[in-house]
């Protein structure tokens, strides 16, 4: 198994996104990025800890591959607005790819140069690629938080 973590706004549509992948083992949401340990979504809505809210997956490479996610991440999500994500503001909303290997931040960058190259959008890219560092588990009223709603796999 390996792990892919993402931020592309509130994490509750990104965690049940990634779920649907065939080849996804898990999908945690929690907080990523920031300047603060244990932070808690009070703290992380903020805006002053500097974490992203994030999805840590876990995925099994021979199913799906790492770029396969990338595609995934970058298809569900405007990856050209900065700290924001539709109705929702803050760096906490931020667009980024944790990398957890030398491999896949060679993919990420390779990934967001190709959508950059392709001109799908009209303003640049902003996601950030950035090192993976502590990944916080977000409260447990998060986790499957469309599940829990009864609003999964609409």
């Amino acid at each position: 198994m390996e792990k892919a973590t993402f931020a592309a706004g509130c994490f509750w549509g990104v965690e049940e996104v990634f779920r649907q992948v065939k080849g996804v083992v898990s999908a945690t949401v929690g907080y990523t990025g920031g300047r603060f340990e244990n932070p808690t979504y009070k703290d992380v809505c903020t805006g002053k800890t500097g974490h992203a809210e994030a999805i840590e997956v876990e995925f099994d490479p021979a199913r799906v591959s790492y770029e396969e996610l990338l595609a995934v991440f970058f298809e569900n999500h405007d990856p050209t607005t900065l700290n924001r994500q539709g109705p929702d503001v803050g760096t906490q909303y931020r667009s980024a790819v944790f990398y957890h290997t030398p491999e896949q931040m060679t993919a990420a960058k390779a990934m967001k140069e190709k959508i950059e190259q392709s001109h799908r959008y009209k303003r640049p890219i902003v996601t950030e690629i950035t090192p993976a560092s502590t990944f916080y588990r977000a409260e447990e009223y998060h986790q499957r938080y469309f599940e829990k709603c009864g609003i999964a796999g609409h």
